[in-house]
């Protein structure tokens, strides 16, 4: 059976690529596959217009469909940060495949930064490339910078529905139990909208607030 080419872009289809996209399939939501199937199409191409290396297809291909599992069960933790439950999980995987360490590290890396502005475009391209692949399929940025074609062709393999409704709920549904993890992340802007009650800790009364005289 011949790779799956989508948008212009080849998807993966070793073994182990294979049983990253069956678990992710099987075990979360089509909310969360489909994104991160779009993540690694999208990443591929803005990747490629931005002039980047080319990343390593398999490791951006693993960052970008475990980046979300930390959003659902059975992923979800209770207390870090959702980015780093699904960069460990990615890390053990790739571990438990022989991957060597500084590629695990690597995948690790661009799942836990994905939601941190401007600061994985000046990492590796595999970094880049994910959150790059976020970044479009979530925010909108760099549409401009693909063809009509290429859009079409990646919606019209994985569907994004309501995705901007659906993709909010899965946000606060990841991390609502555990408010304390959003702390100067974009998670909290989520949990500002749509959790009553919330209230932001605030970075200048963490300074002011803190154990030094002055």
């Amino acid at each position: 059976m011949s790779a799956q080419v989508i948008a212009g872009v080849t998807v993966p289809d070793s073994r182990m690529a294979q049983e990253v996209t069956e678990l992710v399939r099987t075990s979360a939501p089509d909310l969360v596959f489909h994104h991160s199937r779009r993540v690694f199409l999208f990443g591929t191409l803005q990747a490629a217009r931005a002039g980047l290396a080319t990343p390593d297809p398999e490791l951006l291909y693993t960052a970008a469909m475990f980046h979300d599992l930390g959003l659902v069960p059975p992923w979800r933790g209770d207390e870090q940060r959702f980015e780093l439950d699904g960069a460990a999980e990615a890390r053990a995987f790739l571990t438990s495949y022989g991957v060597p360490q500084d590629d695990a590290d690597l995948v690790w890396t661009a799942i836990a930064l994905h939601t941190t502005p401007e600061v994985p475009w000046q990492m590796a391209p595999v970094i880049a490339a994910t959150t790059a692949g976020v970044e479009t399929d979530v925010l909108g940025m760099r549409l401009d910078l693909l063809t009509g074609a290429e859009i079409a062709d990646v919606v019209a393999a994985h569907p994004r529905p309501d995705f901007k409704r659906q993709i909010l709920d899965a946000f606060r549904n990841g991390f609502e139990h555990r408010p304390a993890s959003t702390f100067g992340t974009v998670n909290a802007d989520v949990l500002a909208h749509f959790t009553p009650g919330f209230v932001r800790t605030d970075f200048v009364d963490v300074i002011t607030g803190s154990d030094w005289p002055k």
